[in-house]
């Protein structure tokens, strides 16, 4: 199995930018989907971006034109960068992976612990 750490989370205002990391531990990161997802208080978790193992990429229409996922196979390494923050982008980002296909929804079997973004007006 994988183990997955995130960082790079913090407080900035609105129109910075901030590139999230996920640190891969345990196994090939680069066989697996992978896909960064957040969830602000009393709101449901929502999948942000996802790339699969094949370098495949998508993103969600509320970020789209503002954040880009990437990964760094030999740092075994994920990226969120995201530019133009707004204040509905906060809430705790998690990083999550799935071993060969992208589920099609939140069923990733393996997590992070989060990290904050906050974005002030």
């Amino acid at each position: 199995q994988v183990q997955l750490v995130e960082s790079g989370g913090g407080s900035v205002q609105a129109g910075w930018s901030l590139r999230l990391s996920c640190a891969a531990a345990g196994d090939t990161a680069s066989t697996y989907c992978m896909a960064w997802f957040r969830q602000a208080p009393g709101k449901e978790r929502e999948r942000v971006a996802r790339i699969s193992s094949s370098a495949y990429t998508s993103v969600a229409d509320s970020v789209k034109g503002r954040f880009s996922i990437s990964r760094d196979n030999a740092r075994n390494t994920l990226y969120l960068q995201m530019n133009s923050l707004e204040p509905e982008d906060s809430g705790m980002y998690y990083c999550a992976a799935e071993r060969l296909v992208c589920p099609v929804g939140n069923g990733f079997r393996f997590w992070g612990q989060g990290t904050q973004v906050t974005v002030s007006s």
